[in-house]
């Protein structure tokens, strides 16, 4: 998977917006929840904001494509994303989560 492929899948959720959060591009539901974000820790990589429990199936499930991003993040739902090794399909399910999660605490 690219960053142009997981724009574009971020992109395609309802009421979603690109912007910026600490020099990084972010996704958020337009009004401000931040469900996605794409070159954190570095380029190749993506985070999206989950549930610990989503957090955790999911890397049971992928453990080559996600990891808990590093310190308090992560323990909170912050989940890394290797892009290189990531199919778009997967991406799209685990980004669905992400955007729900944003979508209800935005109400």
């Amino acid at each position: 998977m690219t960053e142009d492929q997981f724009r574009k899948i971020a992109l395609s959720l309802p009421e979603t917006v690109e912007k910026s959060h600490v020099g990084h591009p972010d996704f958020r539901i337009r009004g401000g929840k931040i469900f996605a974000t794409l070159g954190y820790p570095e380029d190749g990589f993506g985070v999206l904001i989950l549930t610990p429990d989503q957090q955790g199936e999911l890397i049971g499930r992928y453990p080559e494509v996600f990891a808990p991003v590093k310190g308090k993040w992560g323990k909170h739902g912050s989940t890394q994303v290797m892009l290189k090794v990531a199919t778009p399909k997967v991406i799209e399910s685990a980004m669905k989560l992400a955007w729900k999660n944003a979508r209800e605490k935005k109400r």
